[in-house]
């Protein structure tokens, strides 16, 4: 029975895959976009809506929760002064996941995992 189990293991201890989500949500909050596994992206997802739940709410309790999950300051500035503003009237559902097919060197579903109002591509492998 799976009752109770509601994270993905991703093959790795727990300590790696906290590390692994800090990384990827930092990215994900500075590119606007990133490209990876549909299980990492969907594990990405609630991390990253949480973190811009936080910049929503925009209190020093809020930014310091936020700082502990993201690893820069420029990124949490970011999260609070520009998106923030930018999802104040959205009640949720801030990202968006859209499959590309398998990886060629594993055969490993790929995703890209983006922000619902980006601006642009802000590099050419989001854009392929």
């Amino acid at each position: 029975m799976n009752h109770r189990r509601n994270q993905r293991k991703l093959s790795r201890t727990s300590s790696h895959r906290k590390a692994l989500l800090r990384n990827m949500v930092t990215s994900l909050l500075e590119h606007e976009a990133i490209r990876t596994t549909d299980a990492k992206a969907k594990e990405l997802r609630g991390v990253a809506e949480k973190m811009i739940t936080l910049g929503k709410r925009g209190t020093l309790h809020a930014r310091r929760q936020a700082l502990a999950t993201i690893r820069s300051k420029e990124v949490t500035a970011k999260l609070f002064d520009e998106l923030a503003g930018r999802y104040r009237t959205r009640a949720g559902g801030y990202t968006r996941i859209v499959k590309l097919g398998p990886r060629p060197g594993d055969a490993a579903p790929m995703a890209l995992i983006e922000l619902v109002d980006r601006t642009a591509p802000t590099s050419q492998k989001e854009s392929a």
